[in-house]
Parts: structure tokens; sequence; C-alpha cells
């Protein structure tokens, strides 16, 4: 089977149109239809139903769907193999947020060089989406993330459920509204704090990175939520200092791999360096 075919039938299946598919694989929809075309008469199967509210899979579709998964996991696992760096033994391609990788992917990162030198690294950082469609297509073997969607064939382990603090600048009141920096969380964090926005007032300043406001605020001055450990260093040294009685937000860090990397010796090292950072 054609790689390029599998994951067209696999881009389908999550955009939920040809159209869409074809416009996130960069070719025309007479391509994307003549790939699934020649997909269906080498399986002898019909595999989606097409109508005006996009492509739906057949039965056989949806029993196909976990094989084409498979197919191309082994494709992207085999190209990075096959470009193992000399001297090393297996490569791991870890991504995360932009938003946990200080410290903890850093850490592991460290983590990864003393104790398993043995095992490459490829180390990627983008949003949720960018990193869950390279976790499904076996670009990543291992994703980071915040507020992970539940994946049919990939395991969900908790690494860290960390506090988001309201910490401000010695210099700021507590009472001006607008030296307050809000960071995009995410949706969870944007549920919970809205409950109780009255109680912040409009942010001046908006950011959807949380190093960026943090170290605005070091420069600029203001108020913002931030990852505790992320702050313990500044609040020790006195540059930033808690605001107390203000609630406290969950920030969890889930860690999202294939079930087949329960089989990997590589994948559990990695898995076991990220716990032992963390803890």
């Amino acid at each position: 089977m054609d790689v390029d075919r599998a994951r067209t039938f696999l881009e389908i299946v999550h955009s939920g149109s040809f159209l869409r598919a074809a416009e996130r694989l960069f070719v025309t929809q007479t391509t994307v239809s003549a790939r699934i075309r020649t997909l269906e008469d080498e399986l002898g199967r019909q595999l989606f139903v097409r109508n005006r509210n996009g492509a739906h899979l057949t039965p056989a579709g949806k029993e196909f769907e976990r094989f084409a998964q498979s197919f191309v996991q082994i494709w992207e696992r085999a190209r990075h193999q096959l470009a193992i760096p000399s001297g090393r033994t297996s490569v791991v391609a870890l991504g995360g947020e932009l938003s946990l990788w200080n410290p903890l992917l850093l850490d592991w990162l460290v983590w990864m060089k003393k104790s398993k030198p043995e095992i490459a690294i490829h180390a990627h950082v983008g949003v949720p989406d960018q990193l869950l469609e390279q976790l499904r297509t076996g670009v990543l073997d291992i994703a980071i993330l915040y507020a992970p969607k539940l994946l049919p064939g990939f395991r969900v382990e908790l690494l860290e459920e960390e506090q988001l603090v309201l910490v401000r600048s010695r210099d700021t009141e507590a009472s001006n509204a607008t030296d307050y920096v809000y960071v995009d969380w995410g949706p969870l964090f944007a549920a919970q704090h809205d409950s109780g926005s009255a109680a912040f007032g409009e942010p001046g300043l908006l950011v959807g990175l949380g190093p960026l406001g943090l170290n605005y605020i070091l420069r600029a001055g203001g108020k913002g939520y931030f990852r505790k450990g992320v702050v313990a260093p500044y609040l020790e040294s006195g540059e930033l200092e808690l605001v107390e009685g203000a609630p406290e937000f969950t920030y969890p860090a889930y860690a999202i791999y294939p079930e087949a990397g329960e089989a990997r010796a590589d994948i559990q090292e990695a898995l076991r360096g990220l716990k032992e950072v963390v803890r």
C-alpha cells in the first residue's frame, strides 16, 4: 500500500471532507479522489460515503482506519530509525507545548543526555493540534500536552499537576487592574478564570505564551498567572511576590503516545525520564 494513499485516507477522516483534505495536503481534490479510488480498488471495498455534508466512513472504512494509522506510524518509525546517528541505538521524537518546555522538557533533555546517551532525541515545540497531528501520523513518538484530545490507539498518562498562581512585581498595586497581564493557558483555564473575572478586571495585555508574559512583567511590571514551579526562583529572589487570597488554577501536563510504544524500550525509558524530572 502506498503511504500517500494511507495519509490521504486519514486526512479525510480527520478533516471530514475530500476538499479540506486536499487543502491540508497541498494537492488538488482530483488527486485526493484518485488516491482513494485506487485504495478502494486495491482493498475491494468502499471506504467513504460522500454527500453535501462531507465524507463519512463506511463500516469497512472504520475497520481500515486502525490499519492505516499503524501503517503510517510504522513508515515514519522506519524513516526515523534509518536516520539513527552513529553511536546511537534508537531515536525518540518528542514534542511539547510551548508553555511546557521550561522547565519540564528542558530538564528531561538533560536527564536523557546523562542517563540514556545512547538514545538520539528529536525535540519539537508546537501548538496542541499540530503536535497531535504529528503524533497521529507517526512523526512524534510522544507528545506532552496540557489538555489532550483522546485518540483511539493512544495512551494518556498524567505527568504532573502544577498550579497556576497569581504573582506581581514589587511595584505593582494589587488594585490596579490595568497592570493585569492575561496569559492564555487554554480553554480550561479560560473557563475557570472567567467565572471570577470581576476580581481581575480588564487585562491591559493579553499574550498567548507564558514565558513572554512572565518576562514582560519582570521588565515592565504588572501581574499575571504563571506556573508555580517557573516563578519559584523569582519569588525567592524577591523580584515577584504572590498575590495573597487570589484563586489558584490547576495546570496538568500529560504524556500521549501510541499503544505500540508500550513494547518499545526507548519510549518507556523516555517516559521514565519524564516522571523522574517531575519528581
